[in-house]
């Protein structure tokens, strides 16, 4: 069962588990499990994807109920009139919050784009980031006894494909599990001494204006046993 966090005549959003595709895809025919099917299922209707999370990140991911709604909706997700806020565990201390403003060449799948032209520009690629809460712990990565790590709130202002990630892993602070664009050595720590397997990014908040109703909307999501685990062991508090 999805934990559904918000539903009204035109929409339906759940807390998306880390590691679940969001629908069939050829390119993972050994799947079984996909969020669109098990919520169609779940409520007995058909629902038509606004919007996508990465396989690995867990959150807030909303549906419209009927596909007029989707094509009436898209564009406000295509324009960035949602604002998301993600949270995540990423390597070392960020001091202060700033905006990076760092453009991102097109990533491409080796074998869903292996006919598409290599040549691409880079498109303009925007992050707010705000430092939240800080912790060092008593293991080694490397030529120091001890490690340390931040809990981050993000706020993609663009919608590259793996921005935040990305973007992170630019300024030197990757975001812990990412396998992709981070730093081994620290997913293997959070794998071995905090049994973390995932890819601490959360999509906490998303919140719009409804379309049809003119009232503000704002859907919450929480985190899951791994992300509580490892606050309780930080002495963190993630924010409302």
């Amino acid at each position: 069962m999805l934990e559904i966090v918000y539903q009204d005549d035109d929409f339906i959003a759940v807390n998306k588990p880390a590691g679940m595709l969001v629908h069939r895809s050829w390119l993972d025919k050994h799947e079984t499990q996909f969020v669109m099917q098990t919520l169609r299922d779940q409520i007995g209707q058909h629902v038509f994807p606004l919007h996508r999370l990465d396989r690995p990140t867990s959150g807030v991911l909303m549906f419209a109920l009927s596909s007029e709604v989707a094509s009436q909706v898209m564009p406000m997700f295509a324009n960035h009139e949602m604002e998301k806020t993600y949270h995540a565990i990423v390597r070392g201390w960020i001091e202060q919050a700033d905006r990076l403003d760092y453009p991102l060449k097109v990533e491409l799948d080796k074998i869903a784009d292996k006919h598409a032209s290599q040549e691409k520009e880079a498109q303009q690629a925007v992050t707010d980031y705000t430092p939240l809460a800080k912790v060092e712990v008593p293991h080694s990565t490397g030529k120091f006894a001890t490690t340390r790590y931040g809990l981050m709130e993000l706020k993609p202002l663009t919608g590259r494909k793996h921005q935040l990630r990305r973007h992170m892993a630019h300024l030197r602070h990757p975001i812990v599990g990412d396998t992709s664009h981070g730093d081994g050595k620290h997913n293997k720590l959070f794998r071995e001494v905090y049994d973390s397997h995932r890819l601490l990014l959360h999509a906490s908040r998303l919140e719009f204006v409804h379309p049809f109703s003119g009232d503000k909307v704002v859907i919450k999501a929480g985190v899951d046993q791994t992300w509580q685990r490892l606050c309780a062991e930080f002495n963190w508090t993630m924010p409302d």
